[in-house]
């Protein structure tokens, strides 16, 4: 928890029409915005602004090298800004709206601020599949961008009270609404995949799994290596090797705590009592309660947490790529 938090006053039920206005005219105005979407809980700002881009970097005090993720409602709105390429298409119509993020070549006429691309030439984006995003896209008339609404490198919010115990207040540059969804539904960041070429790269593991891209592109495609960077800096959000930390140390594969320690468990086998991702094993479930569980411990009075064993298949790699990156030590990033 940072000093100077967004008061809890700042949070707005999202399902009051009132709110989703008032929100939308923050955004129009140059402001900061809070909203849920299925993954996690995004800071929005005007894509199209410097200035407002500008100001998610400062208050998530996010590397400016580290590009935004640019929030349409469709295809349709996408192509206003980037070039569709033919992987790109055949994904969108697959999986959006929905935890995809295409990256795709900017148009030459591009109007999104060039802080969202981060020195590339290309541009981060997807369709939330989320009403509350929705709804805010269309009032505000905006593309939006929206890293996940805490301080970079920290772990990323599901629920409304997890943004205002992470961001500043917005007397220090953070957002002026916190629209209240309830908790997010996957409980992960979205999948990134790189559709430049022909084919499709797994820059960040998220949301949808290697396995439902496969179904649709074939088991051609490449998966990046979780750490790469590459000399231009990161291709995708999520990309740097410590991120989603809490703030206490975080040790993985552990069949059991150690003194000082609370587990985090994992399928039948975890010892009773202890908090578990998902008692049945299912990792679709243990995504969808990681950030929630993880937030809850680092609340607790253990000094240390311990995971216990995720498989690393379907959700389970995702699962995997946030805690190895929590569990660092060095570099941050969100």
């Amino acid at each position: 928890m940072t000093d100077n938090t967004v008061p809890c006053s700042l949070i707005a039920d999202a399902a009051d029409p009132a709110a989703i206005a008032r929100a939308a005219d923050v955004l129009r105005a140059g402001g900061l915005v809070a909203f849920p979407t299925e993954t996690v809980y995004g800071l929005g700002a005007d894509a199209t602004s410097d200035a407002a881009c500008a100001a998610i970097y400062a208050a998530k005090d996010r590397p400016e090298f580290n590009p935004l993720i640019v929030h349409v409602a469709d295809a349709a709105a996408a192509a206003g800004y980037a070039e569709i390429t033919a992987l790109g298409r055949r994904l969108m119509d697959a999986f959006w709206p929905g935890p995809l993020t295409v990256v795709l070549p900017r148009r030459a006429d591009c109007r999104l601020s060039r802080l969202v691309s981060a020195g590339l030439d290309t541009v981060a984006m997807r369709a939330p599949d989320h009403a509350v995003g929705q709804a805010l896209l269309k009032a505000s008339g905006l593309p939006i961008a929206a890293p996940s609404a805490n301080r970079s490198g920290r772990m990323s919010p599901t629920q409304a009270l997890h943004v205002a115990a992470s961001l500043p207040g917005p007397d220090q540059g953070g957002p002026e609404i916190i629209l209240d969804g309830g908790a997010c539904p996957v409980g992960l960041e979205s999948t990134v995949v790189d559709a430049t070429g022909d084919r499709p790269v797994i820059l960040r593991p998220g949301g949808l799994s290697r396995e439902d891209i496969e179904a649709v592109c074939g088991t051609d495609g490449t998966v990046a290596e979780a750490h790469e960077i590459g000399p231009g800096g990161p291709r995708s959000p999520g990309m740097l090797a410590r991120h989603y930390a809490p703030s206490k140390r975080l040790r993985l594969n552990a069949l059991s705590a150690e003194p000082g320690e609370a587990l985090l468990g994992f399928g039948p086998d975890a010892p009773e009592g202890t908090m578990n991702l998902s008692a049945a094993g299912n990792t679709t479930e243990a995504a969808a309660n990681l950030f929630a569980m993880l937030h809850d411990l680092d609340g607790g009075p253990a000094p240390a947490i311990a995971v216990m064993p995720i498989p690393d298949r379907g959700l389970g790699r995702a699962i995997n790529d946030r805690l190895i990156r929590a569990a660092r030590t060095e570099d941050t990033e969100s």
